[in-house]
């Protein structure tokens, strides 16, 4: 596994392991025959796995963790990743994406330097030559999540691949926008919610990946990718919002009002080409509409 003899299951260390992407992958790697330790900064009911509570912008805390695991592999997904808290509370923001990875890293480098990392950035970041592109506290965070990553394999010759997810699709609690909408059309279904979808821009467009196929990407680049490497991970589509409403409308019986809070504004097409991850075997395996019903039938089949 990665040039890597074991005669045990290599250990995996998921942090944000209790999180919508997280979840996904705890269950995935266990299948793939890892030893996996979640990390979470909350208790979360998950029999699979071994689970650690810590506090990864706690720089003590992250030492303690990586010195008793000892993982050979880290898959981060931890961290802050919500636009309009990071207006709020930009600290805290930079605290949860940057200052969290590079206590990891560094705790690696001293205590396990060989392990295998990636590290899952965001579409969102900006180009740094370029600081007029920049556009909220989160992007400034994704960004210098990715360049300290960058700079721990370079200056300390440490084994650390970036993956770059559009906007993650599929089953489970998210407070994605496709997740968002899915809610309120079970609450319609239910009579539980006024029969109309509220939308800020239905000409808005997005590339939406599957979680499944996401997770399934990470796998690959555990096992295949190459240190210092950008892996981007979607479809290599772009929808608009109002094109999924309408994926929507066809998966329920009831009708409902659209109300668009801007109208008339059109976007360009959104372009996120997965090229590297492609050439190491990846293909998404889920279509929009089946993630959209899946989403539907877990938030049916899951009500608060």
């Amino acid at each position: 596994m990665d040039g890597k003899v074991m005669s045990r299951m290599p250990k995996l260390l998921i942090t944000g392991a209790s999180g919508f992407t997280g979840q996904h992958a705890c269950n995935h790697f266990v299948n793939a025959g890892f030893a996996v330790t979640a990390v979470s900064r909350k208790s979360f009911g998950n029999g699979q796995v071994q689970t650690e509570l810590c506090d990864l912008t706690n720089k003590e805390s992250v030492g303690k963790l990586i010195k008793k695991v000892k993982p050979d592999y880290l898959l981060h997904l931890a961290g802050q990743n919500h636009v309009g808290t990071s207006w709020i509370d930009p600290v805290s923001t930079l605290e949860a994406n940057a200052m969290s990875t590079l206590y990891l890293l560094e705790a690696l480098r001293q205590e396990n330097p060989d392990c295998k990392v990636v590290i899952v950035g965001s579409a969102l970041q900006f180009d740094p030559q370029n600081i007029s592109t920049l556009t909220h506290p989160y992007s400034l965070s994704k960004t210098l999540q990715v360049l300290i990553a960058q700079s721990w394999g370079v200056l300390y010759n440490m084994n650390i691949v970036i993956a770059k997810p559009s906007n993650l699709i599929g089953p489970g609690i998210s407070n994605g926008v496709c997740s968002i909408f899915a809610k309120k059309i079970v609450d319609m279904e239910e009579n539980k919610a006024e029969k109309v979808l509220e939308v800020s821009n239905l000409q808005a467009k997005r590339d939406f990946v599957d979680v499944r196929d996401a997770v399934n990407a990470y796998e690959i680049i555990i096992t295949q990718g190459k240190p210092g490497e950008i892996y981007d991970i979607a479809s290599g589509n772009s929808y608009s919002l109002g094109e999924v409403i309408t994926s929507f409308r066809a998966l329920t019986t009831i009708d409902f009002e659209i109300k668009s809070k801007v109208k008339g504004q059109e976007e360009g097409r959104v372009e996120i080409l997965p090229v590297e991850i492609v050439k190491l075997g990846w293909k998404p395996a889920f279509s929009l509409k089946s993630s959209l019903e899946d989403i539907l039938y877990f938030y049916r089949k899951n009500k608060p």
